[in-house]
């Protein structure tokens, strides 16, 4: 497992950038870089499960280890998902589980610099590196589109 570092920085504040990472109807839209129709189910809270799905009920098993809001958020993911049935004792699972996805805000001029830290397997580095550009992208544009929209 190897550990993969994105980062954007965005014109929006802090509290604008998390809650559009994690409100439902944004999470969707900027995660559909990965899937389109994904959307997680969780409240959030630190200890809670937390399931990434696609549409056709496909995906993770996750817990949210750690909640600072708008500041750090770390998902460990235990397991797949894979037509809504739950694998987190598969050898297939096992090379991975206990990953971490991070996510980290740090105050920048006028915004804040979001950074998103993950562990990867081999298989699918490229992916990630392909995809998480373009999902950054996707959130920056939401956050400071929702920021201007507060604004004005």
């Amino acid at each position: 497992m190897q550990k993969l570092t994105f980062s954007t920085a965005i014109d929006a504040p802090a509290e604008r950038v998390w809650q559009v990472m994690l409100e439902d109807a944004t999470y969707r839209e900027w995660t559909s870089a990965f899937s389109e129709g994904s959307y997680a189910v969780t409240d959030w809270k630190e200890g809670s499960k937390a399931l990434f799905l696609t549409p056709e009920g496909d995906g993770m098993v996750s817990r949210i280890a750690v909640h600072r809001p708008n500041e750090f958020l770390s998902i460990e993911h235990l397991g797949a998902v894979s037509k809504g049935v739950e694998d987190t004792e598969s050898d297939a699972v096992r090379g991975w589980a206990g990953a971490r996805e991070n996510y980290s805000l740090t105050e920048s001029g006028s915004g804040v610099t979001l950074t998103v830290e993950m562990d990867a397997t081999d298989e699918y580095r490229k992916y990630f590196e392909e995809t998480w550009p373009k999902a950054l992208a996707k959130l920056k544009q939401v956050c400071e589109r929702e920021a201007a929209r507060s604004a004005g």
